[in-house]
């Protein structure tokens, strides 16, 4: 076969191939419905297959995106025409839903297909959807369907906004035929693009040759120059560490809120949330810059350097791994130094940020019960499903991944003396995993970790990765003149082992500790507290 033989083949196979076509209008906002049309053309078989994800990349719990479906019809044509023809004649088509996220239509003898659905959104989250008369926000897989056996074919979408000075913002590119039309080179690359609509504030700068922005919904006491000086700190910080920017551009998306805090992380993006009020204070924006550098240092870490079990995501199901700590914790880690390393903060505030993530590890009981690897296993059931035994029972992977990268970290830097280090670990492994987004495996990450510190980690793996044995903090920091220290009352003051909140007026009793006097006398969750020794 000749080249051009086969280039020809290609391109017929492509002229073949399936086009798909989404359209989001969102024409009553207040309602809180998107209206969400989805035409297949020159479709080939009888049956046509739509699956909604239950989960989104970077948040691992199934969160049942389908539930807020509803109105969900679809039609059939034999006519090859787009959404816009006047000409279309659709017919009502048979369809049935086979499991809780999966619809079948019967297709045979059509050509063009049209589903139409409305979803509700008004969860205002980073890893949701969400749609009033200030704006709409979603994430792909919380309002997109996946045609199972197309995941790798091109999605056009276009946006109708409701109002005239509703912009469209998200990074998919824009297709210059059609106002407000974007296309996705895949269903990933769709899920991973969220979009922002509405009159939100764009703020555009450069840092290393290439063009990022902020976008900014809602109000509050954030200084827009401040956010875009901070930043290019942090990417220029970051892009340091890693050698380069895998990106052509990218969009930091905020949304301020009353009281909500969260990121997730995209390849080119990531959506934020943060209190409108919390840039003032010193420490709490201190807080907003760890979480940008967190986000920001995924787009290498988990985004392109990712475990073998997130390699190809499964949208129906969870998808496991027990290298999580490394994912979430590592740059947990990271989080904290890269405003130090920028100048945002100084060594005092480091140090003080570091202080109260080990307070808050050694004041989890758990720690001693669950292993880091099996928290990471056991995300999709645990850390986002917490009740009043989990202090108990579980430690975060972001919290203890956090406490064994900075004794990795420390380890790596003694035998080298300061000219290797976790930097070295992640260079690496951006090198021979993240570079061609090829997933790596436990223990793939372990030896990577062991040929920059050039010793075994079999036991520290086995007993602070994969066991429950106490972290040996001072051994470890010693060497850099730090310790840890414990603070004590001058006098002894009583200890119940209890953790209350006020509800209603009522002194509620949320957790008890095992083992403590409050559990060993049968206080248990959820009891109120009356009184401490008759005194209300």
């Amino acid at each position: 076969m000749t080249k051009a033989t086969a280039i020809h083949q290609i391109e017929e196979k492509i002229k073949t191939a399936p086009a798909i076509y989404y359209q989001v209008a969102m024409p009553q906002p207040e309602s809180h419905l998107f209206e969400v049309i989805l035409q297949v053309e020159n479709w080939q078989a009888p049956l046509l297959n739509l699956k909604m994800p239950v989960w989104t990349p970077g948040s691992y719990l199934v969160r049942e995106y389908a539930k807020q479906i509803q109105d969900f019809s679809a039609e059939v044509t034999l006519d090859n025409e787009s959404l816009s023809s006047k000409k279309l004649n659709p017919k009502r088509a048979i369809f049935e839903k086979i499991s809780k996220n999966h619809w079948q239509i019967n297709t045979q003898n059509a050509s063009t297909i049209i589903i139409r659905y409305r979803v509700f959104a008004n969860e205002l989250s980073v890893r949701t959807n969400h749609l009033d008369y200030t704006h709409g926000y979603f994430n792909g897989a919380a309002i997109f369907f996946f045609i199972a056996g197309l995941e790798k074919q091109p999605i056009k979408v276009k946006i109708v906004p409701p109002k005239p000075n509703w912009q469209v913002t998200t990074t998919l590119p824009l297709l210059s035929e059609e106002v407000n039309t974007f296309e996705a080179k895949d269903f990933d690359t769709l899920v991973d693009s969220p979009f922002e609509i509405g009159s939100h504030n764009l703020y555009e700068f450069e840092v290393l040759g290439k063009p990022h922005q902020w976008a900014i919904w809602g109000e509050g006491n954030a200084k827009p120059e401040k956010l875009v000086e901070d930043t290019k700190k942090i990417i220029e910080v970051e892009a340091k560490l890693y050698g380069d920017l895998p990106y052509e551009s990218y969009l930091f998306l905020l949304h301020l809120s009353a009281s909500g805090f969260g990121g997730l992380e995209h390849k080119d993006s990531c959506s934020l949330n943060y209190p409108r009020f919390g840039f003032r204070a010193k420490d709490k924006y201190n807080r907003f810059m760890q979480l940008v550098a967190h986000e920001f240092f995924h787009l290498w870490n988990i985004k392109r350097i990712r475990p073998k079990a997130l390699e190809k995501f499964d949208y129906e199901q969870e998808n496991y791994t027990t290298s999580l700590w490394f994912c979430e914790g590592t740059t947990s880690y990271y989080d904290s130094l890269i405003p130090l390393w920028a100048g945002i903060y100084d060594p005092k505030t480091f140090l003080e940020i570091l202080s109260k993530e080990i307070t808050r590890f050694l004041t989890t009981p758990g720690r001693k019960v669950q292993p880091v690897s099996e928290s990471s296993f056991d995300a999709w059931i645990k850390l986002y499903r917490r009740d009043a035994n989990s202090d108990n029972s579980q430690i975060s992977y972001y919290l203890k991944g956090e406490m064994v990268s900075l004794l990795l970290d420390l380890l790596i830097r003694k035998r080298h003396n300061n000219k290797r280090s976790l930097d070295d670990v992640m260079g690496q492994m951006w090198q021979n995993f993240g570079k061609d987004e090829i997933g790596f495996t436990p223990q793939e990450l372990q030896d990577t970790i062991e040929s920059v510190a050039d010793t075994d980690l079999n036991d520290f793996f086995h007993r602070y990765i994969h066991g429950t044995e106490e972290l040996p903090f001072d051994e470890y920091l010693k060497p850099f003149g730090l310790q840890v220290n414990k603070i004590f009352e001058d006098e002894p003051f009583p200890y119940l082992g209890v953790k209350v909140k006020a509800e209603n007026g009522k002194e509620i009793i949320k957790f008890v500790e095992a083992g403590s006097p409050a559990g060993l006398a049968g206080v248990d969750a959820g009891d109120e507290l009356l009184a401490i020794n008759g005194m209300r």
